[in-house]
């Protein structure tokens, strides 16, 4: 049987290609506990942070005397085992779980990035994206400075290399200031823990303590994972350096202005994350109780795409009245790595990991919540297998308005003529997919449900925080 025949054989969906890519996790720790174990609480931190990118995974430890990087490609757990953790006996610590969208997938653009200067050993993790990478590469190649990864982190790394001589902190200013973009930071010398977060706040980043040792992670789920008691949201345009005498704070841009990504809480952040005082889950179930409000209909069940649209399809339920129930199951045993398909398969199938509940659905009315549509693809085989397992009409929701332009700030997006938002009217997307009926949250509404309107919208609307490049740019940046 030939995988085409095999495809069109099962009711099943082969990978979701069809949404917007994980970015990255960064996760560093600095123990004033000299028995702390710093690798494997990274380890778990790390894993914690693994929706966040699927494709490397690494660890820098520090001894207090000189930095050792472990990283390779696939999850945390295919790159650190027992006996290598057991091996890593340090201080301190950062890791990072990598999805690219700059640099090709391979181990050299892995990180954390380890570099040597005259100010010590120096490694960086990053999360997000410069979107004047280029130009200082160039600037810096000009000057003689050598790279040897195409991804923008080693940029930063040159950058403090540069300032080597007015010292530690004023190099890493001087380096921030000069980037522009979205990121979370954390970087590690033998003997400090430095945290950065952009001025905008696009990515996030948060403080955390276990007794009196710092930790510093993308999200807060991270430091729940290692036992640690959040502190704070690291603030925008803020710089924390750690050490035994504690932490100090530097803001390095005069002005700023949050932004922080609604994808965040749309789709990419875990559920039992808390970022900038909004809960993660509960923005979720706000975001189906409002777009019951903004666009509602008569159904017999409400379900859910899992994971991410199990949350706003249990507020719509609950905002309609409308029972909730499971349509779509499943399977957690295939990873992300299982198959890469063509296009062709993607409109054939969209992944092994769902599969209609047919004895849920068949000869209901459904109203399918998913978090947003990208492509269009995976949404209409999800209609398709669940008109197939017998439902009688399939309403789809969306918790996130039309997206209809590219990230350029640590996401990876398809190019705006393949997203099917930007040419073609909600009714004209309702007919691709087959749908019943199709509604999409307002970017008022999603504003309500966070509570407040200081958030990157730029795929929604086009008005970017900090000034996009041109799309022909698109495939050299980001993390």
């Amino acid at each position: 049987m030939s995988l085409s025949e095999f495809i069109e054989s099962n009711e099943v969906i082969i990978n979701d290609q069809d949404k917007f890519k994980d970015e990255c996790g960064v996760f560093g720790i600095l123990a004033a506990d000299k028995d702390l174990d710093v690798a494997s609480l990274t380890y778990y931190g790390l894993y914690a942070l693994q929706h966040r990118g699927e494709e490397s995974a690494g660890i820098v430890y520090s001894d207090g005397v000189s930095l050792t990087c472990e990283k390779a490609m696939g999850l945390v757990s295919d790159v650190f085992d027992k006996k290598k953790i057991s091996e890593m006996k340090g201080i301190a610590a950062i890791g990072h779980v990598r999805y690219s969208t700059t640099g090709s997938s391979e181990v050299k653009n892995a990180q954390p990035l380890l570099s040597k200067s005259k100010l010590g050993d120096i490694a960086i993790a990053h999360n997000g994206n410069l979107v004047n990478a280029e130009v200082i590469r160039e600037l810096l190649e000009d000057c003689g400075y050598m790279f040897q990864t195409s991804i923008d982190s080693e940029v930063i790394l040159n950058l403090i290399a540069r300032g080597a001589k007015k010292g530690m902190e004023k190099a890493v200013v001087d380096a921030i200031q000069a980037v522009k973009g979205s990121y979370g930071i954390v970087m590690l010398t033998k003997d400090k823990l430095i945290g950065v977060r952009d001025q905008n706040g696009i990515r996030p980043l948060c403080i955390g303590k276990i007794e009196n040792s710092y930790v510093i992670a993308s999200e807060s789920c991270a430091l729940d994972a290692v036992g640690a008691e959040f502190l704070r949201d690291v603030k925008p345009g803020e710089i924390v350096i750690i050490d035994e005498a504690g932490l100090t704070s530097i803001n390095f841009a005069e002005k700023t202005k949050n932004a922080t990504c609604s994808f965040e809480y749309i789709y990419f952040a875990r559920p039992d994350s808390t970022i900038d005082g909004i809960n993660v889950y509960t923005s979720r179930v706000a975001a189906g109780e409002q777009l019951f409000k903004e666009s509602p209909v008569d159904a017999d069940m409400v379900i859910g795409v899992p994971d991410s649209g199990l949350a706003s399809a249990i507020g719509y339920s609950k905002m309609s009245g409308i029972p909730f129930g499971i349509g779509l199951v499943k399977n957690r045993y295939v990873g992300r790595t299982f198959i890469s398909p063509t296009q062709e398969i993607r409109e054939r199938a969209v992944s092994v990991k769902l599969n209609a509940l047919k004895i849920n659905v068949e000869g209901k009315r459904v109203i399918l919540i998913d978090d947003s549509i990208v492509r269009g693809t995976t949404s209409k085989r999800l209609v398709d297998i669940l008109r197939k397992a017998g439902a009688t009409e399939v309403h789809f929701r969306v918790c996130s308005p039309v997206v209809k332009y590219p990230c350029y700030f640590g996401i990876d997006t398809p190019y705006r003529k393949d997203l099917i938002g930007s040419s073609i009217s909600v009714e004209e997307i309702r007919e691709e997919i087959g749908a019943d009926s199709l509604g999409y949250l307002s970017i008022d509404g999603l504003l309500k449900t966070l509570g407040h309107n200081e958030f990157c919208l730029g795929c929604f609307n086009g008005t970017y925080p900090v000034s996009a490049p041109y799309e022909t740019e698109k495939e050299k940046l980001g993390k």
